[in-house]
Order: structure tokens, then C-alpha cells, then sequence
């Protein structure tokens, strides 16, 4: 028999996921303070990083660059290509891994701090739109009024401006794919000669522009899973922005009796991009952005009261309980971490500068020429770095072995790839079965770090 369901009420909801599933436009005031100051250098040096990269040359080749042509990887300086795949295994669970990590000690301080979708939304798109429609009160004013001259241009430059950004974005994205010159060559050419960069470009533009001018908070509290795996990569030790209710409750005003610090101004509200009030608790609609410490702060200021009614804390903390940083968890993840480190490092130091396999030629196993069974093999020689580089050859055959190999050196350009096929035969009367082959091919340049290839002879039994 199933218990009895509590009914829900309308303060669960914020106005992000309203209870009757309307979308409500949430129109965030200004805020100022210390966190608001950091994050926007944060955000600038950020989103500097990231325009910069395509530009900076290491090495012959941008600093990050993803050549779809050549299906090659290259990052700051380090050179990867489609053989070295495998290593994608241990950069997306480091990545993954890491996220987790830094959850459990500060919660949400990558959607904040560093997420994209935080970064352009709160550091470009609605700095543009604070700019040309004003504060807060004059937007909502202004959305709630008839159609004027004003309205309709403010409205029409503000989304003229997303257009042009969401634009000039999706084009440095299709820079760390296509490298910047190239970029600026398809630019200037009809979207015909390249159809292919044209659409994924005007894709891309698209999918921006509906994002930051309409879908905005949604991505955060909708579509993206993160929020909701807080429960479970969080504990009562980890850092949130949190309202002190010991202190803060009863709310009143100032000068009424028994009342605690918070007024009931409900600034914290109002900034919050996500229409959620802090003082219900920890939500998954929180992104941890600081606003609303930014703004109770100046509050308190003002009412020349102690700072800290909503502050980084833990929820023990925020229960007065003291915050215990190490702890099984951090241990049990410190050390996943350094172990999955350590295997990364010696996986990748395993990494050579070329890649060697040997293969069969087409057709059948073996041949029988005369007394002799010859054998038809085929050497395949990758170069992983982006410089020319020369490879020698070298078979090391077993007693009464002939080898027949047509290119002893074989010279590659930057990040290709070549066959050098060659031939071994033997006296029939010495092959009893098969038998294995080794094939040794070194740098020109340097001997000294051979890479080793075995196949088998195949012969008759």
C-alpha cells in the first residue's frame, strides 16, 4: 500500500521550473561586489584564452588545434594523431574524474565560475543586453508596456547584436577545427565552394543565438544533468553558496523585536539568474554564480551589520557544525586520482613518434617459386610528429633467409604515412610450419629508440 502523497505547493518551484510549467522570462538586477568583480576577470581571462589559442603558434601550429583534414590533434606543441586515439580514454575520465573531485570539495564552482554556458551568458550576452535596454526595472517596465519606437529598437539592436556575436563565435569554434587562415579563406569565398564548413557554421550561429537569447537558464536547470547529480557527488562537508538561517531567522525588519539579520529585502532574489531564493536551501537550480552573497553583503553594509548571512560554506557549517576538509571521501577520490594519474603518465611515456605495422599482401599466404617458399609482407610507417622525418628498415632474418626489400629508408612528410613492402624467401626443404619474423625501424637521425614489429613467415607443413 503506497503512502500518503504531500501536495505540492507553489514555494517548491522557482521561477526557473515553475509548478505549472510555464516559461517565465527572469530578468536578473545588477549586482556589485567582490565576487562579481572577480568572476568577470575570470570570465575575461577565459574567454581571452579561448579566442587567443587559434592565434598562437607552438611548435609550426596553432597552440590547440583539432585538423579535421588530417585527422590530427595538436597541443601545445604535442602532436597526436588517429593512432593515438586510445589516450582520448584517459583525458575525457580525467576530465570527468576531475569534475567530480572538485564537486565534492566545492560544489558547484566549475557552473559559476567556468562553464561556457555561464561564462558567455553572464560575462557577454546579458552584459550587452544591461547595456542597451538598461537596468532591471527599466527592462521589465519596458517588456510589460505596448510596442514603441524605443521598444522596437532596443529590442532589434539587442538581437542584431546576438546574431553578430553568436556568429563571430561559431566562426572561432570552426577555427580550432580548420585553423584560422583557411577560416578566413572560406569567409571570403561563396558558402557553395565549401558547403560542408558553411553549414555547420550557420548551425552552430543558430543553435548559439537561440541558446543565449531565449533557452539562457533552461540549459542550466533543464537540460543539463549535473545539477542533478549533485545528491550523490556532494555531502554535508562540500562548499555551497548557503543562507545562514540560525542567524538570519526570524525574518523582520530592522528595529523589530526578536527579528534575525535577514530583512525579507529579497535582493538575494532578484539577481539570482535563476530565479531561485537561497534562503529555501541547497536547489539544483543553484549554479553557485555568487550574486546573491554579492548582494545580502551590501545589505548588511548598509544596516552596518556583520557580512556572511549568505556565504560559501558547507551545509554542517551552515549548522554550525565545523567543516572537515579531509574526510573518506576526498581520501578514496585523492587516490583514484593520483592512481589514474600515474597510469595516464605511463601510458602516454609509452608514446612513440611513429607508429610501425606489419602486414600481409594481398593474396595467398605464401608462394612456391621453384625450391623456395617466398613470402609477401608489408611494412606500414605512420610519422606522429609534425616535421619530416627519415626511417630505416631493418629484418632481421633467421638462418637461410632471404630478404628482398626495395626501400631500406623510407622518407615521410609531417604526419604521413607510407608502405614499404618487401619479400622473404626460404629453401622448402628448411620450413617445417611457420616461424616468427622481427622487423626493426629507427629514425635516421636516431638509433637508439628502434620500434620492434613481429609478424610469422607462413609456409608449408
Amino acid at each position: 500500500m503506497s503512502g500518503p502523497h504531500l501536495p505540492l505547493t507553489e514555494e517548491l518551484f522557482s521561477d526557473a521550473l515553475p509548478l505549472d510549467g510555464a516559461r517565465r522570462d527572469i530578468q536578473p538586477a545588477d549586482v556589485k561586489g567582490r565576487f562579481h568583480t572577480a568572476r568577470r576577470l575570470v570570465f575575461a581571462g577565459l574567454i581571452g584564452l579561448w579566442i587567443v589559442l587559434p592565434w598562437v603558434q607552438v611548435g609550426g601550429h596553432p597552440a590547440l588545434f583539432i585538423d579535421v583534414d588530417r585527422r590530427a590533434l595538436y597541443v601545445l606543441g604535442a602532436t597526436f594523431n588517429a593512432q593515438d586515439a586510445w589516450l582520448l580514454f584517459f583525458l575525457v575520465t580525467g576530465v570527468g574524474f576531475g569534475l567530480v573531485y572538485v564537486t565534492t570539495l566545492l560544489g558547484r564552482v566549475w557552473c559559476g565560475w567556468a562553464c561556457p554556458q555561464t561564462v558567455f551568458l553572464e560575462g557577454v550576452y546579458r552584459w550587452v543586453e544591461r547595456w542597451i535596454e538598461g537596468p532591471r526595472e527599466r527592462r521589465l517596465h519596458r517588456n510589460a508596456g505596448p510596442w514603441t519606437a524605443d521598444k522596437a529598437a532596443r529590442k532589434g539592436l539587442k538581437h542584431a547584436t546576438f546574431v553578430v556575436l553568436s556568429f563571430l563565435t561559431a566562426h572561432i569554434v570552426l577555427a580550432y577545427f580548420a585553423s584560422l587562415p583557411k577560416t578566413f579563406e572560406m569567409v571570403r569565398h561563396s558558402p557553395a565552394a565549401h558547403p560542408e564548413a558553411f553549414l555547420w557554421a550557420a548551425g552552430l550561429t543558430i543553435a548559439l543565438y537561440a541558446n543565449f537569447a531565449w533557452f539562457r537558464e533552461q540549459f542550466c536547470v533543464v537540460l543539463c544533468p549535473y545539477g542533478r547529480l549533485q545528491s550523490v557527488l556532494t555531502d554535508a562537508q562540500s562548499l555551497f553558496v548557503g543562507y545562514d538561517a540560525r542567524r538570519g531567522e526570524p525574518r523582520g525588519k530592522k528595529g523589530t523585536a526578536g527579528a534575525g539579520a535577514c530583512v525579507d529585502c529579497k535582493r538575494c532574489v532578484v539577481v539570482c539568474p535563476t530565479g531561485i531564493d537561497i534562503r529555501k536551501g541547497v536547489q539544483l537550480e543553484c549554479v553557485g554564480c555568487t550574486a546573491c552573497i554579492d548582494a545580502c553583503d551590501d545589505v548588511m553594509d548598509r544596516l552596518d551589520r556583520p557580512r556572511g548571512l549568505i556565504r560559501y560554506d558547507s551545509l554542517d557549517g551552515l549548522s554550525g557544525k565545523p567543516r572537515r576538509i579531509v574526510r573518506p571521501r576526498v581520501i578514496a577520490y585523492t587516490f583514484l586520482l593520483v592512481l589514474g594519474a600515474t597510469v595516464a603518465f605511463f601510458a602516454a611515456h609509452r608514446r612513440t613518434e611513429f607508429e610501425v605495422s606489419l602486414l600481409r599482401l594481398q593474396g595467398a599466404p605464401f608462394a612456391l617459386v621453384g625450391d623456395d617458399v617466398r613470402d609477401s609482407l608489408d611494412l606500414h610507417i605512420v610519422n606522429k610528429v609534425a616535421a619530416p622525418r627519415t626511417f630505416r628498415i631493418v629484418v632481421d632474418p633467421v638462418d637461410g633467409m632471404q630478404v628482398v626489400l626495395p626501400l631500406s629508408t623510407v622518407s615521410l612528410p609531417a604526419m604521413g604515412s607510407a608502405h614499404a613492402p618487401f619479400f622473404l624467401s626460404m629453401s622448402r626443404a628448411r620450413v617445417h610450419g611457420n616461424f616468427p619474423v622481427r622487423v626493426n625501424v629507427y629514425r635516421e637521425d636516431d638509433a637508439s629508440h628502434p620500434v620492434e614489429v613481429r609478424g610469422t613467415f607462413v609456409g608449408p607443413l
